[in-house]
């Protein structure tokens, strides 16, 4: 039996065919007829879901047939330098300043992913990363620390999704005497065959989290609303809310930045970083049609994706860090239902067989919301991602110190050196085996760049500097003995050295 009955299921080989204003409401009409014929309460979806859902579909419909929603290339200009400002050039407030900012500001972390792209299970946010300390020790040690030193209570938000809600709640209890914590959830859409529009569940015989989805960090702005939270922090006096990855160790609360946002009354801040090769496909700040934008690589042509990743014309990059004024915030989302349309990511997969269609939208794209906005080119440092093992590798090096939940590049690090660039083979992919393949982790203050590829593990005390290749043949292996040194050299599979 299937996890829903209906007899409405053909018409959804109509709706990739609708794109008049009509479709919402047969669209909605279609998801309530599924949410009470649904025989498990975990597939039903919440009223504002249901809205949601729909409107962000007919949306994308509209716009799909419209030539109007492809951007006019000439348009598009870099950022002016008063709409992005140098870290460098903020002031630093006095310590009694400082305190009255912190007083009036939450701290949010988006914590909807699971860290099975690393070989764990559960929230990315409880794996741990450096002696026994998850992303999440971190940050409560970061808030704790500021409590602390002012004597105030910055409270830390957590937006998680289905997939990580229940196993955060249960995780949390432990930081409840640290500080104030709280969550809520982002909503929950179903997934779309993508010829046909019709959702994935209603082939399930029970219900199965691989029908649905969380529909981006975009649906923050929502949820914010929708759970309660917004008014919450508004009637608590809170002015601002920094909101960022809950695996980006560099962002951290920034004095500076607040007092610069409070003092020019700034309503959106985002925080962008210089690009580097590796940056080249991140989204970036742009003026278009003279107004401030989010550029995301899947909003370029191919034609114009060359121009798009000269790192010459187009800076920076979205770090995903956001400061937003809470009036403000309100003020927009007061207008009613839509009122915070953002910019639709269409994302495609394949899940159970299928290639499905997933609607979604980036927080950063509300930038065009806001009467007020700034653009901060930050540091380097308060962009530290941990998305692979390739990036565990830096943090549990002794490249970084981690006092009181801050992560700091080691003073001893050569500054002309900047970052390592480390690329780790499959056989290191899952956080499981990259622990194994080391013993210790190496010492790597001067190291340039690493690549290692095949069935390949490191002794103690091993120190990697310049540029290093690592090369296990197929059906071969290498073990680094403890206590080598290797400077700018080849390591084939049989050992032998050759400098570079």
């Amino acid at each position: 039996m299937p996890l829903v009955r209906t007899s409405h299921d053909a018409s959804f080989a109509n709706f990739a065919h609708l794109t008049d204003k009509s479709l919402e409401k047969a669209l909605l009409e279609e998801i309530r007829q599924i949410n009470e014929r649904a025989t498990d309460v975990r597939a039903r979806m919440s009223e504002a879901e249901q809205q949601g859902f729909v409107h962000l579909l007919g949306r994308y419909l509209e716009t799909r047939s419209s030539a109007s929603a492809a951007l006019d290339w000439d348009q598009i200009q870099p950022p002016s330098a008063e709409l992005l400002r140098p870290y460098a050039e903020l002031p630093e407030p006095n310590e009694t300043e400082a305190r009255a900012l912190l007083s009036r500001v939450a701290v949010l972390k988006l914590n909807g992913g699971l860290g099975t792209s690393m070989g764990c299970s559960g929230p990315k946010s409880v794996i741990e990363i450096r002696s026994g300390q998850t992303f999440l020790d971190i940050i409560v040690k970061q808030i704790e620390s500021i409590n602390k030193r002012y004597q105030i209570k910055v409270p830390l938000l957590l937006m998680n999704s289905f997939n990580t809600d229940a196993d955060t709640l249960k995780v949390i209890r432990k930081y409840e005497d640290l500080i104030p914590i709280r969550t809520f959830q982002q909503s929950r859409y179903p997934r779309l065959v993508r010829d046909t529009l019709r959702p994935l569940c209603l082939d399930s015989e029970v219900y199965d989290k691989e029908d649905w989805y969380p529909p981006g960090h975009g649906d923050m702005y929502d949820a914010l609303l929708q759970s309660g939270m917004l008014d919450r922090l508004l009637a608590e006096g809170k002015e601002w809310i920094f909101v960022s990855n809950s695996d980006n160790l560099g962002a951290s609360l920034d004095t500076r930045i607040l007092k610069a946002i409070a003092d020019h009354q700034v309503e959106f801040t985002i925080e962008m970083a210089t690009r580097t090769r590796s940056d080249r496909k991140g989204g970036t700040l742009i003026t278009y049609q003279g107004k401030p934008r989010l550029l995301e690589v899947a909003q370029v042509d191919k034609e114009h994706l060359g121009d798009f990743q000269n790192i010459s014309k187009f800076r920076v990059f979205n770090t995903n860090s956001l400061w937003i004024q809470l009036k403000a915030l309100k003020r927009i989302m007061d207008r009613g239902p839509g009122s915070m349309e953002l910019d639709i990511i269409p994302n495609t997969k394949t899940v159970k067989g299928e290639t499905v269609l997933q609607l979604e939208t980036a927080m950063g794209a509300a930038i065009t919301h806001f009467q007020r906005v700034m653009g901060i080119n930050v540091p380097r440092s308060r962009f530290l991602p941990v998305k692979t093992t390739s990036d565990l590798l830096l943090i549990q090096s002794n490249l970084y110190n981690i006092v009181s939940g801050y992560v700091s590049m080691n003073p001893e690090r050569p500054a002309e050196l900047g970052t390592p660039v480390i690329r780790l083979g499959p056989e290191f992919k899952k956080v499981s085996d990259f622990s194994s393949r080391f013993e210790s982790m190496p010492d790597i203050l001067e190291l340039e760049s690493l690549t290692v590829s095949g069935s390949v593990r490191f002794g103690k005390r091993c120190k990697l500097s310049g540029t290093v290749i690592i090369v296990a043949q197929p059906g071969a292996s290498i073990d680094i003995p403890a206590g080598s040194r290797l400077e700018n050299c080849v390591v084939t599979g049989n050992l032998h050295v050759l400098d570079v």
